[in-house]
């Protein structure tokens, strides 16, 4: 739609220069006739260099907006961005049905739904019960357990194993916040890719990206019961054990472990071939190559120290 019209719908000023804009984006990705939005200072390098048609920017950062975009002045462009969300939102169910690609030697069990322009390679098996959404393509030797649910547009790479119950590509648990208590909901418009030789576990839940995608790069095993926030990036040949929630953003690096429970803030990245001991809470980035434990997060051998010193001071 027109900008001018996207503005007046949202109660915005309206500007004198108009653009088309056909969907929202990060400030990284969004191209010219995208819109996005800033909400804090540390995104300000991000601002200086998008290439997004509009932004929704405080008076504050607005002078930080470089000349091929418009500058969108309001109070909460969190809040604007997210009720701007409701009008680019992608539909649930494909206007135009397309008959799925279903390739060589698949296997398909019974009460299985297979949506809108699907593409299913060789050797793919979908057991009873799953529910594959439209436009989702998923490669050879795949195997899809029962009841298994994939949303709209996840890519699933070769040799990927799904296991019952887990969830693909649902929304993330995104809001914006008004003055009086209110909970907007952000459309979330990205996907989820898993690259090739992934395995999840039952019951898990990965969620789909706002913008862009969610990514489990290839060779990472995950457990049962694990969450995975909107915009994660799993490195490869990572594992997570049961129980384990990822934050929303959060970025790891290839051959990372994390214990089961051990959990992340999001917006956050851990390094290559760092270990998450058990209930490890980490909060802010991490170097790779060493192995934390305990909350506030430390080195796992300094956490067992203090935890002794703890023991013998309680037995006085």
């Amino acid at each position: 739609m027109l900008l001018n019209d996207l503005l007046k719908k949202l109660g915005l000023q309206e500007i004198k220069k108009d653009i088309e804009i056909d969907d929202i984006g990060d400030l990284k990705s969004a191209t010219p006739n995208k819109l996005s939005y800033i909400d804090g200072d540390k995104h300000v390098d991000e601002l200086k260099s998008t290439k997004a048609g509009a932004v929704f920017v405080t008076e504050k950062l607005s002078m930080y907006v470089p000349e091929n975009s418009i500058a969108i002045v309001c109070e909460n462009p969190h809040l604007s961005i997210a009720y701007a969300s409701a009008y680019f939102k992608r539909d649930i169910v494909s206007k135009k049905y397309k008959e799925p690609k279903i390739g060589k030697n698949c296997q398909i069990g019974k009460n299985v739904s297979i949506g809108s322009n699907c593409y299913i390679a060789d050797n793919v098996i979908l057991l009873n019960g799953a529910v594959i959404g439209d436009n989702v393509s998923i490669d050879e030797n795949c195997t899809i357990y029962p009841n298994v649910t994939i949303y709209n547009d996840t890519k699933i790479g070769k040799n990927c194993i799904i296991h019952a119950g887990t969830v693909v590509g649902s929304d993330g648990f995104g809001y914006a916040h008004t003055k009086m208590g209110e909970h907007i909901k952000i459309y979330h418009n990205g996907n989820v890719i898993f690259e090739d030789n992934v395995e999840i576990g039952a019951n898990c839940t990965i969620d789909r990206a706002v913008f862009g995608s969610t990514i489990i790069k290839k060779g990472t095993k995950i457990d049962n019961l694990v969450q995975i926030g909107h915009n994660c990036i799993i490195g490869e040949n990572s594992i997570l054990v049961s129980q384990v929630g990822l934050s929303g953003s959060t970025e790891l690096g290839r051959n990372v472990i994390m214990g089961g429970q051990s959990a992340t803030a999001g917006h956050l990245k851990i390094g290559d071939f760092a270990t998450i001991a058990a209930r490890g809470g980490v909060s802010k980035s991490i170097e790779g190559g060493k192995v934390y434990g305990g909350f506030p997060l430390t080195l796992q051998k300094d956490w067992l120290k203090l935890q002794a010193k703890i023991a013998k001071f309680i037995k006085k």
